[in-house]
Formats: C-alpha cells, sequence, structure tokens
C-alpha cells in the first residue's frame, strides 16, 4: 500500500509538471517583465551558482496550474463564495475575513471589487524563518466572526465587510528557493490587482498578508507601475528603518526594501514617513542618509518625549503633505512583543494595540490609502493565537478606514457619538 502510494503521488507530480510544460507556450508567468530590469547586480558580480534554465520547472512556480487557465477561459467572471452553511469562524473554509474568493481581474471587474486581500509568502529574506505561514495564520485567525453578520466598529459603527465588496484574491507566486525571483513575480500579481479600474475611476486596492518584508519593494512598485513613479507616499511602521545597502551580496532583502526603492526613484525620500523605530538599528549614518534623502520619522524615542498622541497628529498631517496616493508598510513588529511575540525581530519598547489601532483608520479615513501590506507575522514563534489576532485586527482596522471613507466620514479622529458617552448626563 505504501508502495502503491508513492507511485500515485509520483504520477500526479509528473502529471502536473507534464501540463505545466505542455502549456508553457502560452501560459503567463508572473514577473518576467521585470527580470533583469529592476534591482540590477552591480557591475562585475554574478550568483555563486548561476540558475539552470533549462529545468522543465523553472518557471512552473509562477505559471498558473492548467486547471485554473482553464476556469478562467471557460467560466462567468465574479466572486465565489466558498461558505456552504452559516456558522462561527472555525466553522467556515479559511479565507481571509471569511470573504469570497475571486481569482482573476475580470472577476474584480465584474464584481465591482473595492479591496482584494492576497498573501505572499516570502521568507527567505528574513534572518529568522517562518514568515511564509502569517497569511495562513491571518486566514485562521477570526475564529469567533460570525460569517454572514453584521458587525460594525464599534468606534465608527462603520462595518466594512457590509460597505465594501472585499475579496480574497489567493496567494502570489512563490520561488520558495529565490527572494531574488520571487519578487518581480510578486510585483507583477499585485499590479494585476491594483491596475484594476471601476467605472467610477477607482482602482481596486490591494492588501497584502505576508511573508518578510523584503514585499515592501514590489508592493510599492506595484503601485507606482499603476501611479507612476514618485507618485506614491510611504508611511512605514516598523522597528527598524530597512533601508540597509549591504546583505552580503544580494541586493534584497527584509532589511533593504527601502533603500531600493529610493535608489530607483520610485518613491521620494520626502515622500517616506516611519513610525515606532527603536532598539539598536539604524544607527548615526542611517539617520544622516534620511536626512539627506528628506525622510520624515518618528522613533520611539520621539514618542516616549512628546506623546503618542501628538506624533500620530503629525503623521497624519505629513501623510497629507505629499503625493495623492499613499501606502502602508505595517511590520507586525511594530507591537511590542508583549502583545505580538510571533515575528522573527521582536523588539522591546514597541507600541500598544490601543495605539496602532487608531492611527491606521485614522490614515485610512484620512488620506487616500491605495494599497496596504501587514509583513513579518512568524505564528510558529507564539504559541497562542495572539499575535495572529492582532495582525488581523490591523487590517481590519486599516478596512474600516476606507469605508469611512468611501462614507465622507473624514474629519479627524471620527469616532461615533453612541460609542464615547452614555448619554446620561454628568455623574
Amino acid at each position: 500500500m505504501k508502495q502503491y502510494h508513492s507511485n500515485l503521488k509520483a504520477a500526479l507530480c509528473s502529471c502536473v509538471l507534464g501540463a505545466l510544460i505542455a502549456t508553457s507556450a502560452h501560459a503567463q508567468y508572473f514577473g518576467h517583465e521585470y527580470e533583469g530590469t529592476q534591482a540590477p547586480i552591480r557591475d562585475g558580480e554574478q550568483p555563486v551558482i548561476p540558475l539552470d534554465k533549462g529545468d522543465p520547472s523553472y518557471n512552473a512556480w509562477r505559471t498558473p496550474l492548467p486547471s485554473f487557465e482553464g476556469e478562467r477561459e471557460g467560466r462567468t467572471p465574479g466572486i465565489i463564495d466558498p461558505q456552504r452553511f452559516f456558522g462561527q469562524g472555525y466553522m467556515q473554509l479559511p479565507t481571509f475575513l471569511h470573504q469570497p474568493l475571486a481569482f482573476t481581474p475580470e472577476d474584480l471587474a465584474a464584481a465591482e471589487v473595492d479591496v482584494a486581500i492576497m498573501g505572499a509568502f516570502t521568507d527567505m529574506g528574513g534572518g529568522a524563518r517562518g514568515a511564509s505561514r502569517g497569511p495562513n495564520a491571518v486566514r485562521n485567525s477570526s475564529i469567533y466572526l460570525g460569517y454572514g453578520t453584521r458587525q460594525p466598529h464599534m468606534h465608527v459603527m462603520v462595518d466594512p465587510l457590509e460597505d465594501m465588496t472585499v475579496v480574497d484574491y489567493g496567494n502570489a507566486p512563490n520561488d520558495y528557493m529565490s527572494t531574488e525571483r520571487t519578487i518581480h513575480a510578486v510585483r507583477s500579481f499585485v499590479r494585476q490587482a491594483a491596475e484594476v479600474k471601476h467605472k467610477d475611476g477607482s482602482h481596486v486596492i490591494p492588501f497584502i498578508v505576508g511573508g518578510d518584508h523584503s514585499l515592501m519593494y514590489p508592493d510599492v512598485a506595484a503601485l507606482t507601475d499603476v501611479y507612476g513613479k514618485g507618485n506614491v507616499g510611504v508611511v512605514h511602521f516598523d522597528a527598524h528603518y530597512d533601508a540597509g545597502k549591504y546583505g552580503m551580496g544580494h541586493l534584497i532583502n527584509h532589511g533593504m526594501p527601502v533603500y531600493r526603492l529610493i535608489e530607483e526613484g520610485l518613491v521620494e525620500g520626502k515622500n517616506f514617513i516611519q513610525v515606532a523605530l527603536r532598539g539598536y538599528y539604524p544607527d548615526e549614518k542611517a539617520f544622516d542618509w534620511m536626512r539627506d534623502n528628506g525622510f520624515r520619522y518618528h522613533t520611539m524615542a520621539e514618542i516616549e518625549d512628546r506623546g503618542f498622541d501628538a506624533v500620530m497628529e503629525d503623521v497624519i498631517a505629513e501623510a497629507n503633505d505629499g503625493p495623492e496616493y499613499m501606502y502602508i508598510s505595517f511590520d507586525i513588529d511594530t507591537f511590542d512583543p508583549a502583545f505580538v511575540p510571533g515575528t522573527g525581530t521582536p523588539e522591546p519598547g514597541g507600541l500598544m494595540p490601543r495605539e496602532i489601532f487608531p492611527i491606521i483608520r485614522r490614515l485610512c479615513a484620512e488620506s487616500n490609502v491605495v494599497g496596504f501590506e501587514i509583513v513579518e507575522l512568524a505564528p510558529l514563534m507564539d504559541p497562542t493565537y495572539v499575535s495572529a489576532l492582532n495582525a488581523n485586527r490591523t487590517i481590519r482596522e486599516c478596512l474600516t478606514g476606507i469605508a469611512m471613507r468611501k462614507q465622507g466620514l473624514t474629519e479627524p479622529h471620527y469616532l461615533n457619538p453612541l460609542t464615547v458617552t452614555h448619554g446620561q448626563g454628568k455623574n
């Protein structure tokens, strides 16, 4: 019996690989258009071991499976609800926030999707592995969310899942052996969603759940592909500044995406805002580099000195003092590890959920956010579910803010009157 299963597995793998090879002449390869043009290798440098482009599995990881391609050609575009019965979150098939599935740009357009949430599994760019498990941990984190029931955010009485069309767009292609190859495929996958434009002129907003922070480079680059170089500003929440220049010969890892974006002119330094930097990185030279490039940064030292509320007001004002379009990059290590131990680079002395949630919600309500990412969640480093729970909530705060903006609730720090006072007079 064991031999039978081994033979069956080998036959299935051979069948799938054979189908991929047979259809490669007309298959869609994500990322090929960027290879050799972005993040160029410095003069004289070569990979230690070159890739074997003759390997029949060379492009298998970024080629949609034949069954998917067939469905794309033969079905009516739209979104698919995978939930069969009503029930609590743990009873449902795991999708992001238990939302319907979309597979193609045609699906996003036909359903007039507002937000497409997608997973990205980069893990080789970090010193500690585990972030590749982040996307599915978030999918599984809505353990008590009742599917199909209205659940407005209590602070503002807005339910983004009721007021917008939000879908799970599946996962970006990933070569788990190579960050360099993966980022190009992620860039074209994110761009594919972001460039879908509706009749009212709005675009689909991609939400990327990672994955290590190497993702910031292809995710932001994809948005500049759609909105133009220099037309997208970034609010970057992180314990670290992630603008390293050197990485043992590599030009991209989870500590280098900011440098790549600035070096290639995709984002201007004056349009980069950083929040919650702390610990032992950046050093003095790195701070000088940020200042020379016009960065606006807000360290935990500043937050401790001035208070979080004052800094939050500055961040929101700065986000609106720049390009029309804004992207939020959120590293889960922004949270103090007391609240999110599940990350590869925990740094004590971070922000609390009660500080993070309002600034994310406000940025999405009070500025024109066209993309969002949450990265570096490594659930295997957390024996509880609290890290994924806080990641889930951070996503919902951003969704709530975007829904508020669609409703015109853009006044500074809007709160529903029902939630801030019982209305029975002063005690």
